[in-house]
């Protein structure tokens, strides 16, 4: 629920409608769109060294602050009263290279990892559905909002990702280095 709560697919989805709403024109719009998608791969691919190295939590532990602060950068220059196009350039490819080492990589390994083995087909197909529903509602509600409250829903994104970071914290086990077979036994640490 998180991931897409972060807004992610909404910035995907909408970037370069986003970027107008800071003031780019529309090819300079569609320039900034190619440099989220190249960042989203860069940062995806950094995270595959990553992720064993030190682990999901820790991961999902920065990655939540980094978005957050870029989040809320972002609400707040699309709120001012002159934005600044560069900021919320620099705001907006932070969130994706800090979401593409965190949450984007970790979620999938997690749901993969996090189940015991007698319900994980169905915990994995519990996840990847509350994923996708919560996608498809984003990406529906986000023209909504952004055009009633607009730079504000990047504000609400960023309070997302801090509402994050405490879930991770108090509920999520870290799973790396624990053996799916024991995961039937309760061995992550939270």
């Amino acid at each position: 629920m998180f991931n897409q709560l972060s807004g992610i697919n909404a910035l995907l989805y909408y970037a370069p409608r986003v970027f107008e709403l800071a003031g780019a024109g529309a090819d300079s719009a569609l320039l900034q769109s190619i440099a989220i998608g190249g960042t989203n791969l860069l940062f995806t691919i950094g995270a595959l060294f990553l992720i064993d190295r030190f682990g999901r939590k820790p991961l999902l532990y920065i990655g939540s602050i980094l978005c957050a602060a870029a989040l809320l950068l972002v609400g707040y220059q699309l709120e001012s009263a002159n934005p600044d196009g560069t900021l919320i350039l620099v705001g907006l490819l932070g969130f994706i290279a800090a979401f593409a080492v965190s949450q984007g990589a970790v979620i999938w390994v997690f749901i993969s990892e996090v189940f015991p083995s007698a319900v994980r087909g169905k915990g994995q197909a519990l996840g990847s559905t509350t994923h996708w529903v919560m996608a498809a509602a984003i990406t529906w509600a986000f023209p909504v909002f952004a055009a009633s409250v607009g730079g504000w829903v990047f504000a609400f994104f960023g309070a997302m990702m801090l509402l994050q970071f405490f879930w991770t914290w108090k509920a999520m086990p870290e799973t790396n280095g624990v053996a799916l077979e024991d995961m039937d036994l309760g061995s992550a640490q939270a």
